[in-house]
Order: C-alpha cells, then structure tokens, then sequence
C-alpha cells in the first residue's frame, strides 16, 4: 500500500468510527435528555457551559450556537472557573459540564462549588458513573467506544459527540421556543447569511435613481435616460403606473430592424410584460426571480406604481447573487 492509498484508508476509518458513534448515539436520547432540555427551556436564566482541553473548545462552539438561536448562553473555562470565573454563574443559571472521563482535577474542584450554589448542573460526559455524572442532575451520556486516534488517546471521537448532542439540545430548545426565520435574521443581521434574511428589495433600489420615461418619448430620450441611470433599464411610466421595460437589448434589437429612429417612441419598442417585484419582497426573492427568467433586471413596484429597478448586479454587490 503507497502513501497515498494509506492516506485514504486511514482517513475513511477516522470517519467510518465516528459516523458509528453518531449512529449509536441516537439510542441514548431517553427522557432524561428531554428533561435536561425542558429545564433549560423554563429557566429564567441562561446556560453556562464549561470544560477543560479540547472539551472547552466544544463547550465554545455549543455556546455560540445557543446564542445564534434563541437561548442566551456563556463560556466558563473549567480552570479559569476557580480563580474568579465563577462569579459570572447567576442564581438562576443552569451550568453544563463537558467532560469525556467526568474525573479531571478541574472538574472535581468545580463541581461541588457549582452544587453549593444550588444552580441545576447538566453533564455531558462519557462515563455515567464519575465524579460529574454522579454529581449532575442530568446526564446527556456522550458514550464514546473509542477514539478515532489509533492510540486511542487524542480526543476526536469524543469530542464529535460532544458537538453532537450539543447541537441536539440547541435544536430541541429551537424548536420549543418556535424560533423562525425572522428570529434567525435578528441574531445574524451581518455577513451573506444575515441579508438573506433581512434584506428587502426596497433596502436596493432605495440606493439609485429610478429610470423612467413615459410611452411617447423618443428613442434619443430612452438612449439618454438609460444612459444616466447607468443601470442598462428603464421602465416606461404613466401616471406612475408602470407600462413596459426597455433594456439595452431592446434598443440594439431596434436598432437592427430599422433604419431610421424618426417617429419612433418608448412605446414602440417597449416589452408590454415586464418581470415585476413588490418592495417589500425579501433581495433573495428578487434574486430567485431572476434565476427564473434568467434575466438581470426587475422592475419593483409599491402599491400599484413604479418604484425602482432591482439589477443582478445590486445582489452580487450584497453577497446574495
């Protein structure tokens, strides 16, 4: 076997072991996890959630999750946790624990610390019958058969699991709180994925001119008004309704056909049945629109009237396109 077919095969059974410890770990959620779950979800406080190593690391991630969907929650280091840290625990916080052996130094110190407080303490850990699992008022059992590390030493296994069940709690206290898209986008409001949800196409047109020209105005007039608007469009409008399109491919299809522009207006040329889309349409509507038809531009419309144009360009430019 060369190197690089060693590569694949060691590769295939770090993933082979622990796709099994996720598939294994389906049986272990009993009541006792809904239990941990709704306490959390009746609490009037937020989620502490601790560990020492690499499980501080996971107990980071679980954390940031909760916050992004709906259940306040804080990182505690475990060894930080008895030089100070434990005064950010309030009365009404549930603390969670990660620990793959439930027996470190640091954990034997914190817990009993966490019980004085009377604060409920949830584990998550692979031995039901250690120091933490003994101590918890609930055990989210984070079993672990082995490590994918062929000592059988570096947390890898263990630690998938950890983020496993971890973001099974965040998904179950999700669903209890009703959390929607809406709640998503007030947690995310910056970056790609904040602007799918919050972003309107009245935020984009808002930003440039709307170009318009009514049906009778010449074609010099189109060619000037599309020009200055720089957006490769104009709608054509009257008494603010909106009556037609005419894109740069309208005008060079025109130009084509005849050989002479005398007498011709907007209407002669315009599309009668332009893509249209509400102001208050989510951009990732627009941006589906587009797709669609497989066009750039759409004409936006507010209460019946014209109010702007929305280009492919506009969404590139906010990340969505």
């Amino acid at each position: 076997m060369n190197n690089f077919q060693q590569i694949i095969a060691s590769a295939q059974k770090t993933i082979h072991i622990e796709q099994t410890a996720i598939a294994n770990l389906s049986s272990l959620i009993d009541e006792e996890f809904a239990q941990a779950v709704q306490a959390i979800y009746n609490s009037k406080g937020r989620v502490v959630i601790t560990g020492i190593g690499k499980s501080a690391i996971i107990a980071q991630k679980i954390v940031a999750t909760l916050n992004s969907t709906g259940t306040p929650a804080l990182f505690m280091h475990a060894a930080d946790a008895i030089h100070g840290d434990l005064g950010s625990i309030l009365i009404d916080d549930i603390v969670i624990c990660i620990s793959k052996s439930g027996n470190t130094p640091e954990i034997k110190v914190l817990v009993p610390l966490i019980k004085k407080t009377e604060n409920t303490l949830i584990a998550i850990t692979a031995n039901r019958d250690s120091f933490l699992g003994k101590e918890a008022d609930y055990i989210l059992h984070a079993n672990t058969e082995e490590e994918a590390c062929p000592n059988n030493l570096a947390p890898t296994t263990s630690t998938t699991v950890q983020l496993v069940l971890g973001d099974a709690v965040a998904v179950a206290l999700l669903n209890l709180r009703g959390f929607t898209e809406s709640d998503f986008a007030r947690y995310h409001p910056g970056g790609a994925l904040g602007k799918r949800l919050y972003l309107t196409v009245n935020d984009i047109c808002s930003t440039h001119e709307n170009p318009q020209v009514t049906p009778d105005a010449s074609i010099k007039e189109v060619i000037i008004e599309i020009t200055n608007k720089m957006l490769g469009v104009t709608a054509v409008v009257l008494n603010g309704a909106i009556q037609g399109i005419i894109t740069d491919g309208d005008l060079r299809r025109m130009l084509s056909k005849n050989d002479s522009l005398d007498g011709l207006t907007a209407a002669a040329i315009m599309s009668t049945t332009p893509k249209t889309v509400c102001h208050d349409a989510m951009a990732i509507d627009a941006k589906e629109i587009l797709e669609t038809h497989n066009i750039t531009q759409l004409l936006v419309e507010k209460e019946g009237n014209y109010a702007g144009v929305v280009h492919i360009h506009d969404l590139i430019k906010e990340g969505i396109a």
